[in-house]
């Protein structure tokens, strides 16, 4: 039966572990773990240092204008990997990464803004989908963590909140649509000192686009995320927005390809590629495909 776009409040971490415990997990042991089923839940706070990405899978037919798009849009859409047209591999990202079965919550289209979610897409992958890897905000989470700088929706187990803004993208052939973002809270010099760690990820989206007032986006009520769970805020603390993967899905439902597949948001591809250095070891393909 096809589901509707709404907030996931199943993506919370599939076990109460420890934040220290769960950020030492390589991304290997956290991909095999997700396969065998373990592993369920968002992959904020694991593995830290290491790059995760946002998942648009689509067929060949597609593949142009949406690289295209997400050249168009790099601070929501940083392309880190892209496959061959078939193939459910990206070396570069992980030698033994396979995209049909390593992430813990995938979203199906078929021609719909209504969607499938299922935890495997072996069953459905085809000849001519091309998949592409987005960088991702909970890379650069590491290094504000590190920073001492706590995070809140970590400490209380939940998934990042993330909200639909009246921002546009710049459109790109067939793909086009609103901006998504992701938001968490700060006490205000604490916002001063994410927004310095985070501007250093340009593969994870980099600085925020916006703090503060989240009416000024389009978000009428920030205590109900579009997706994720509901935030937690403190007295005193200043909202900041970061452009978020989950843009794409936006762009995808307009353009309702007869097939699509994506990630449910929170429940991120992992990768063996060092967050720092992911600027200067990841090359991206430029190639078009076409069918």
């Amino acid at each position: 039966m096809g589901l509707k776009m709404t907030a996931s409040k199943s993506a919370t971490r599939s076990v109460d572990t420890n934040l220290d415990d769960i950020s030492r997990i390589t991304p290997l042991a956290l991909r095999t773990s997700i396969r065998r089923g373990e592993h369920t839940g968002t992959t904020t706070g694991f593995s830290s240092g290491y790059l995760q990405g946002n998942l648009a899978i689509l067929p060949a037919d597609y593949a142009d204008e949406f690289l295209q798009f997400c050249s168009k849009n790099p601070k929501s859409c940083p392309l880190i990997g892209m496959s061959e047209p078939g193939s459910p591999h990206i070396p570069e990202l992980g030698i033994d990464l396979d995209i049909r079965t390593d992430l813990a919550g995938y979203r199906v289209f078929r021609g719909s803004a209504e969607y499938t979610s299922v935890t495997d897409v072996s069953d459905v992958w085809r000849d001519d989908l091309v998949t592409f890897v987005l960088g991702c905000s909970f890379s650069f989470e590491a290094a504000i963590t590190r920073g001492g700088v706590r995070l809140r929706h970590m400490d209380a187990n939940r998934n990042v909140p993330m909200y639909v803004t009246n921002i546009a993208t710049t459109p790109a052939g067939r793909f086009h649509g609103p901006l998504v973002v992701s938001m968490r809270s700060f006490a205000p010099g604490d916002a001063i000192r994410a927004i310095l760690y985070s501007d250093r990820y340009r593969l994870a989206h980099g600085a925020p686009v916006h703090i503060g007032d989240p009416s000024q986006i389009g978000i009428a009520d920030i205590m109900k995320p579009d997706f994720g769970d509901e935030p937690v805020i403190n007295e005193g603390d200043i909202p900041v927005f970061w452009a978020c993967g989950v843009t794409p899905q936006m762009a995808i439902r307009n353009v309702l390809p007869d097939f699509a597949i994506t990630h449910e948001p929170g429940l991120m591809l992992v990768t063996d590629v060092l967050a720092e250095a992911a600027e200067f070891s990841l090359q991206t393909k430029p190639e078009v495909y076409q069918s």
